[in-house]
């Protein structure tokens, strides 16, 4: 390899997702040079030496392709006026660098450091302002130190904010001592990136820190893919294989997880189960608590169920049906009430009369539902204040133990008698225990969903094991109503579920099908139906119309369509600002959904609320971006955050989401792309989800053999959890 050393006289290009930059030098021998590589948050004025190689790019002729780098801060005033006025420090630009340079000379950045008061005796600094520079100076150093190792070992410099979030200063620090801290739910590096450092810095392949790593590491995936514990054979065999080491050699590292309580083995069943220890104290929890909830029922409650009955009939101008009936009288007798049906089975109703009955009985009920949509939903439906379960129980993250709090909990109470908790199909095994902790001992609740949905994201099969175990009082609604029945949607639906393929040929009502065999040919035609013809023809805005496809990957998957889905529905135009983020623009006006749940994201309303958290899943637009400040604001359903040009790895454009990521939420118009996808994703419950979540029309583009593929293939997969066998007290 070659050295080349200078003064950066340029930053022509920067991809912030991997800090590949390309850059203009001032060379030591008085020349210039385009240098490429990884080099994050250069900046002009400083002083960079580069080791690599000279190649020649077909367009842009010779460049030094930099695979090592150092880098020294500016000295001297003119470099440090270039560095300050590049705007690589939040707070500053060209005339603040002219102020502060002019006062301080080459001794700028020792006081932009370690001196803000100093910085506050300049004309229109105020102390505030001074302190939020410094800190960002601060901040931007040790980001960009902890950028350069992490860049050094190959990992994407993204995970140096989420690092630098939970460490600050002893980011650095933490993760050299123990570069497995990168796996963290906060941070989200892959266990091969930490692993891969672990081993450039000297951990044994057989160290008993990287074997019980490695064992924690299949754990959390595994919950991450639905399942409460793995059996031990299988755990062992799977941690073997992933770091290449004899099965014999996982046993001291799962004693050392077994001793420090991080790990619990214990029968399940026919097998012996190891479980995350927060796993295995939400299942145990979960199992007793509803257990006891479910043998609970009350005495007389002076409420005539079967005048509220006829009061509602009356009102509403409905006849209840004798399972609706039923459901209602299991409310008024009892703590725990299940209550699941399909669509058109008037489950709404049903809540609503359980609302009802609840009020007349001079009880305070909550309604909750997992997602934002959801509950806006259910509110919408009852027209009373719905919240997401997060903000219900008032969600927090804590660093320490790299996992969510809440407020409400056993400790803290919520402040009512019953709470009806929607969608519990997507509701997993440690959301449903914070739940339970956070009702009274007497409160009420009624759990509804649609069983025949997809399970949780999250671990376990909740809502589907507290059924299959009868041990709670449940409602299964089966009666499609007369008004449901002249739906295409509603019908196609019910026959998915049987396992019966619809009729797409009919092509009427609120139910059509497009036949595009190939998956270019189904996604031009998605653009077209949400850029012209269902807005002209059908009358709903675009802004009403979600795309759901299985997959992310190819023509007509999430990735592909929401590029051309936005250079459709919200093209770049005059005044409307937008910035590149690693390989997708992001532009005023854009639909997105935030993808992990972030707690520190602060948020207002218009009516002056504020609360901090957005949540995996929530969508909004982007309202207005700042490059003066590369920051930008999201409007949540009225609720403002605001967000910094990094944060925007958190976000994935929403114009097409993914089945999965729709759970829980309802569309006046969805559009349902059915190509084909890895077998894994060509399955009955995720084709079901997706039909059910389009509430006046449905439009399915794609391949009428995929559609039939999917309702044919029953498959559930294999989840493991020891739930029902608790409920039944069989463990």
């Amino acid at each position: 390899m070659e050295q080349l050393a200078g003064r950066v006289a340029a930053v022509i290009y920067v991809n912030d997702e991997n800090g590949y930059t390309v850059l203009r030098m001032e060379v030591d021998d008085g020349s210039q040079a385009t240098v490429v590589g990884c080099i994050p948050m250069a900046a002009p004025g400083e002083y960079l030496t580069a080791w690599g190689t000279w190649t020649r790019h077909a367009d842009y002729g010779e460049q030094f392709k930099a695979a090592y780098t150092e880098r020294t801060m500016p000295s001297g005033a003119s470099a440090i006026f270039d560095y300050l006025s590049s705007r690589v420090i939040k707070g500053i630009g060209p005339a603040t660098a002219t102020l502060i340079v002019g006062t301080f000379g080459d001794d700028s950045l020792n006081v932009l450091r370690d001196h803000p008061e100093k910085l506050a005796t300049l004309r229109g600094v105020s102390m505030k302002k001074a302190q939020e520079m410094s800190e960002a100076f601060r901040r931007q150093t040790g980001m960009r130190t902890l950028m350069e190792y992490l860049a050094a070992a190959g990992l994407a410099p993204a995970l140096a904010l989420r690092l630098y979030r939970c460490y600050g200063e002893h980011a650095l620090e933490a993760v050299e001592e123990n570069p497995y801290v990168l796996t963290s739910l906060r941070i989200g590096a892959s266990f091969a990136e930490a692993d891969a450092l672990a081993l450039a810095n000297g951990v044994e392949s057989d160290a008993p820190q990287r074997v019980a790593a490695a064992l924690l590491f299949e754990l959390r995936h595994n919950s991450d893919n639905g399942h409460c514990f793995l059996p031990e054979d299988k755990l062992t065999a799977a941690t073997a294989q992933l770091i290449g080491v004899e099965t014999e050699q996982i046993g001291e590292g799962l004693d050392i997880l077994l001793e420090e309580g991080e790990v619990i083995r214990e029968p399940v069943s026919n097998v012996t189960a190891c479980y995350l220890t927060p796993l295995y104290a939400a299942e145990v929890y979960v199992a007793a608590r509803l257990r006891e909830m479910a043998a609970y029922t009350y005495e007389a409650h002076h409420v005539s169920v079967e005048r509220v009955i006829e009061k509602l009939e009356a009102e509403q101008g409905i006849r209840f049906a004798p399972l609706q009936r039923e459901t209602l009288n299991a409310a008024a007798d009892r703590q725990l009430v299940v209550i699941t049906g399909g669509p058109g089975t008037g489950k709404t109703t049903s809540v609503r009369a359980v609302l009802a009955l609840f009020d007349a009985m001079g009880l305070e009920t909550m309604l909750a539902a997992p997602t934002g949509q959801a509950a806006k939903r259910l509110s919408d439906l009852t027209g009373r204040d719905a919240s997401t379960i997060h903000r219900l129980l008032e969600a927090s993250f804590s660093p320490e133990t790299d996992s969510t709090v809440f407020r409400k909990n056993e400790s803290e109470h919520l402040r009512c008698d019953a709470l009806i908790l929607d969608e519990c199909s997507m509701v997993d095994m440690a959301l449903m225990k914070a739940v339970l902790a956070a009702i009274g001992p007497s409160c009420r609740l009624v759990l509804v969903g649609d069983a025949d949905q997809l399970p949780s994201v999250g671990p376990g099969a909740v809502f589907r094991d507290v059924i299959r175990s009868g041990v709670a009082e449940t409602v299964r609604l089966t009666e499609i109503f007369r008004q449901k029945q002249e739906s295409r949607i509603v019908l196609a639906a019910h026959q998915i579920d049987r396992g019966e393929v619809p009729d797409l040929r009919a092509n009427k009502g609120d139910f059509f099908f497009l036949r595009r065999r190939e998956a270019e040919a189904a996604a031009e035609t998605i653009v077209s139906l949400c850029q012209e013809r269902l807005p002209k023809n059908m009358g709903i805005p675009s802004g009403q119309i979600q795309v759901l496809s299985p997959t992310r990957k190819g023509a007509a998957g999430t990735e592909e369509l929401n590029k051309r889905l936005q250079a459709a529905l919200n093209p770049p135009a005059t005044g409307k600002q937008e910035f590149v983020f690693g390989s997708r623009t992001f532009r005023e006006g854009d639909r997105v959904m935030q993808v992990r749940n972030d707690y520190d994201i602060g948020w207002k309303t218009e009516g002056m609320e504020s609360g901090y958290g957005i949540f995996n899943g929530d969508i909004g637009y982007i309202r207005h971006i700042d490059p003066a400040s590369e920051s930008f604001t999201i409007d949540f359903d009225g609720r403002l955050a605001e967000y910094v040009y990094e944060q925007a790895s958190e976000l994935d454009h929403a114009w097409a989401t993914t089945v999965h990521k729709a759970q829980g939420s309802e569309y006046r118009a969805v559009v349902l792309a059915a190509v084909r996808a890895a077998p894994q994703l060509m399955y009955r419950s995720l084709l079901y989800t997706a039909v059910t979540r389009a509430a006046e029309l449905l439009v399915v583009v794609g391949d009428d053999e995929v559609v039939r593929a999917m309702t044919e293939n029953a498959r559930r997969a294999k989840r493991y959890s020891g739930l029902r066998l608790r409920l039944l007290d069989e463990v």
